[in-house]
């Protein structure tokens, strides 16, 4: 994680809401729009608290310079599922990543693609450790 990440976790209402932003900025009334496409103040009210709270946890940074403000995303969306991930971890497999990733592979059989993604990832983890080990 790099330095100046947030430490806190998101609520699933607000990882909705980073999960839009992750495509582009976006303002309150075009987050409401995609999250609730029908929704009046009361969404438009629970959106701008949200983005508050991601605020205030340093996911999200607000631009002032229109008056309809605009929300960009601090943090990429991995770093949010390899939270996620984490805290699943903690939580189920006294923080162990390997049976966590096993039953996500048994239960939910890999495309070629995805595998060979894995390779890639194993092999590129595989390779800075060596690195490291040199040093």
């Amino acid at each position: 994680m790099a330095k100046n990440q947030p430490k806190q976790d998101v609520t699933d209402a607000e990882l909705a809401v980073m999960e839009v932003l992750s495509a582009s900025p976006a303002t309150i009334r075009g987050i409401r729009d995609r999250l609730y496409p029908r929704g009046g103040a009361a969404h438009y009210n629970t959106v701008q608290k949200l983005l508050e709270r991601l605020q205030t946890k340093g996911f999200v940074r607000r631009d002032t310079a229109e008056i309809a403000h605009r929300f960009t995303a601090t943090v990429e969306r991995d770093e949010l599922i390899g939270r996620r991930l984490r805290a699943m971890a903690d939580e189920l497999c006294g923080g162990s990543l390997t049976p966590l990733l096993s039953g996500l592979v048994r239960t939910q059989p890999l495309k070629p693609r995805e595998i060979e993604e894995l390779r890639e990832l194993i092999d590129q983890l595989d390779r800075s450790r060596k690195r490291k080990e040199r040093i």
